[in-house]
């Protein structure tokens, strides 16, 4: 897990397009997705990073590895860095790229991990990793041919998500079950085991206007899903 992550405070903006309003104090950073940036006070320096910028990316190769995941969970090849390099407190803010909603999840408090959909991640106190999630060795043939690849972010810091649609906060109790059509399924906490299958029954899948594959979840843990599909 990654350590020494910054401490940010921030502000939620607006309903259906929302952003979120970060203040940075001297020499606090946040990382955010390349092109989300709204506005920037002055004072705050940007600086674009290949890969994404964490300890546990040393080396070229380490940031190769680093970009080639966030090229497969739909992010770029780059991340930017905001620093307070000013005197007394800065403010930078990110937008999101589409209607929807912003949730802000302190990592801290959620055992230092969530797995969230893919393009989800909007932006994040400098120190925590963006990666991809995967838990079962068979689980990638099936996961590439739905476009079902979920991004693992850890550390201990404030991170941003963002999804299309209102989003629907929900809670598993320990071995409680629910399937989740996958386009709707946004972040669950990292103690939740997750599983995708395909939808049996031929005209189930043929005529039922719903995906090919559902996500079962298992608890505890949480999760939010959205209540209809993003057309983002």
């Amino acid at each position: 897990m990654t350590q020494n992550v910054h401490e940010i405070d921030y502000e939620l903006i607006g309903e259906e397009m929302q952003f979120v309003k970060i203040e940075l104090d001297p020499e606090e950073s946040v990382i955010a997705e390349a092109g989300a940036l709204m506005y920037m006070e002055d004072g705050i320096s940007m600086e674009t990073v290949f890969g994404e910028d964490s300890k546990s990316e040393r080396g070229l190769l380490g940031k190769f590895l680093g970009a080639g995941k966030r090229v497969l969970t739909g992010e770029s090849l780059f991340m930017t860095v905001f620093t307070n390099i000013g005197q007394g407190k800065k403010h930078v803010s990110f937008a999101s790229p589409y209607p929807g909603k912003i949730i802000s999840m302190d990592l801290s408090e959620l055992n230092g991990r969530i797995v969230c959909q893919r393009d989800a991640f909007l932006c994040a106190a400098k120190g925590v990793s963006i990666g991809i999630d995967f838990q079962k060795k068979n689980r990638s043939r099936v996961l590439r041919r739905e476009g079902f690849i979920m991004q693992k972010i850890e550390g201990d810091g404030f991170t941003f998500v963002h999804a299309g649609g209102t989003i629907e906060e929900k809670e598993l109790e320990e071995g409680e079950k629910l399937r989740v059509d996958t386009g709707c399924l946004v972040a669950i906490t990292g103690n939740i085991d997750y599983d995708v299958q395909f939808v049996s029954g031929v005209k189930t899948a043929l005529f039922g206007r719903e995906g090919l594959f559902m996500a079962t979840l298992q608890g505890p843990g949480k999760f939010g899903c959205n209540l209809y599909l993003s057309a983002g």
